[in-house]
């Protein structure tokens, strides 16, 4: 990619491919920017400068072709590479992300967790083999992943995020609700409050009154 994408743009992207997905499942062959706008609370206009970011994909008179604009994306957002993830923290929000979250439908293998409670250590969540902490730098040494996902108490947030980002760790996403700023690292960080979500929500609800 040549020219720097904004990250408005970005974010956009995964809205786009879930629905082209869902009309690829549905055998659907082609869709006009309008029609692919009305269904995601877009504008036309919006949609052909956000694909025009990577090269348009379209044809005047004929729209999208739905399975090519879905690969494209997919390959734009790099769901195709199956990067290596690992997760920190095997409590409820972690036990619930390993067993029925789709990594894989989002670019990533879950390959290890890790905790430091016994009798959660050693043992497997749904083919999942669950590490000590202690033992966290000898597999990333041996076993590179591009992603941690922290699901650890709050307070040892900001710790762990120095240590993954020395042994090398690109991205961390993070449900700590403790927001990691790396703004002098390398890594990349997505924080994630499911109360910002509802809070939101609230405010939609109560303003409608």
């Amino acid at each position: 990619m040549s020219k720097k994408v904004s990250l408005a743009v970005i974010r956009r992207l995964p809205k786009y491919y879930r629905y082209l997905d869902e009309l690829h499942a549905r055998g659907e062959v082609r869709i006009s920017s309008g029609s692919l706008a009305k269904e995601l609370g877009l504008t036309a206009s919006q949609i052909r400068q956000d694909l025009n970011c990577f090269g348009g994909f379209g044809q005047q008179g004929y729209g999208y072709n739905v399975e090519n604009l879905r690969n494209q994306i997919a390959a734009i957002l790099g769901l195709n590479k199956q990067n290596r993830a690992i997760l920190l923290g095997v409590g409820n929000l972690g036990r619930a992300l390993i067993n029925n979250f789709n990594f894989e439908k989002c670019g990533f293998t879950l390959v290890a967790a890790f905790d430091v409670t016994p009798g959660t250590v050693g043992s497997k969540i749904n083919n999942i083999p669950v590490y000590h902490m202690d033992s966290l730098e000898s597999f990333v040494g041996d076993n590179p992943p591009e992603l941690a996902v922290l699901t650890i108490p709050p307070t040892v947030t900001f710790e762990t995020a120095e240590r993954l980002e020395e042994l090398g760790i690109k991205g961390i996403w993070n449900f700590t609700n403790r927001d990691l700023r790396p703004e002098n690292s390398s890594l990349k960080v997505e924080n994630v409050h499911f109360d910002d979500s509802l809070m939101t929500l609230c405010y939609i609800i109560n303003e409608s009154d």
